[in-house]
């Protein structure tokens, strides 16, 4: 039986940002009471390799759910076969002023200005020192607020150092609405330095770890054709890993919920399936097999994902999706490969 339902209609009587604080409370202690998998069940095995990581299935959570790694052996139990922590900063910062996270239950939807809040990059490490790891973790890092375009490398360097030895996969995010000036990045000298620096770190901590640990950057839905094969070349030429294909959008094309469409802030779930499908296609296509692509965005069925892996996907990601159906979409959709 699916008690999911009945535990969302009560959740959602609640404000978004309690709701989400409660509900992974809840899911951690069920998941150290050894209650979860009663209710969870077995994950489906449909093991993968990508980035040279094997994957037990190609269904992952993406960052935003878990900022500071507290609930790592919670959402692992939940099926994924890999999980993704942050967006982490090197300093803690507490994001944009409440509310900042909304629902728009007709659309399926939710709109978010969380602004990297984040308890920084420290907190982070021990808490995934003191996880059990069983599923792959990327790590998401982001720069702080107050630090300026120019001097963002920096920020994202000193991350990456913290993080490296503890990351299956780290991801650079560039594409979040939420922080001004952040999408500059995605673009001409400003990505091309960026990506740069990162990989000679990369390089620095593969020496000192004897350990490779695979860059993946996410890139936003908002980008026009040109734009897209233009960031593909970069990656290429700069021998970038993996590609995470959406953030969230600043589109707020045929929504239902005007009054909540006014929210600033990024917009995740159903609205933005044929966007980041179009994204998707587009990136794939100029990526020549060269770089394997994660598919993220309005992911709420095994047919969704499925069309994520047939448009040329390795990976796929949920998030919002996970929030309105619970943990059955996971197994859905990890079971499209078996």
């Amino acid at each position: 039986m699916n008690f999911y339902p009945v535990v969302r209609k009560l959740l959602f009587l609640l404000k978004p940002e309690t709701a989400h604080a409660l509900s992974l409370n809840l899911m951690d202690l069920a998941n150290k009471l050894g209650l979860l998998k009663l209710f969870i069940g077995k994950p489906v095995e449909a093991p993968l390799k990508v980035m040279d990581i094997e994957f037990k299935n190609p269904v992952g959570l993406a960052a935003g759910l878990d900022k500071n790694g507290e609930y790592i052996d919670a959402l692992a139990a939940c099926g994924f076969g890999f999980v993704e922590i942050g967006t982490v900063t090197p300093r803690a910062q507490p994001g944009n002023p409440k509310p900042r996270l909304f629902r728009l239950e007709a659309d399926e939807a939710i709109i978010n200005r969380m602004g990297f809040n984040n308890e920084g990059v420290e907190s982070l490490v021990n808490n995934v020192k003191r996880s059990r790891r069983q599923c792959v973790l990327g790590i998401n890092i982001g720069k702080n607020r107050d630090t300026g375009l120019e001097n963002a490398a920096d920020d994202y360097q000193q991350a990456l150092a913290a993080v490296y030895q503890y990351a299956d996969y780290v991801t650079i995010n560039i594409s979040s609405p939420n922080t001004p000036g952040l999408r500059d990045l995605q673009h001409g000298e400003e990505l091309e330095k960026l990506l740069s620096v990162l990989k000679q770190e990369q390089s620095r901590l593969n020496d000192i770890h004897d350990r490779y640990v695979p860059l993946v950057v996410k890139i936003a839905p908002d980008l026009d054709e040109q734009a897209v094969a233009e960031l593909a070349e970069t990656f290429i030429r700069q021998n970038i890993d993996g590609v995470i294909a959406t953030n969230t959008t600043s589109s707020r094309e045929g929504l239902h919920d005007q009054m909540q469409a006014e929210e600033q802030g990024g917009l995740s779930g159903r609205p933005l399936t044929k966007l980041s499908d179009e994204i998707l296609a587009i990136l794939v296509s100029s990526l020549q097999g060269k770089i394997p692509v994660i598919a993220a965005g309005g992911i709420f069925s095994a047919e969704d994902a499925r069309r994520k892996i047939e448009l040329g996907a390795s990976l796929v990601q949920v998030y919002t999706g996970f929030i309105y159906l619970g943990p059955d979409l996971v197994r859905d959709c990890a079971g499209i490969s078996s």
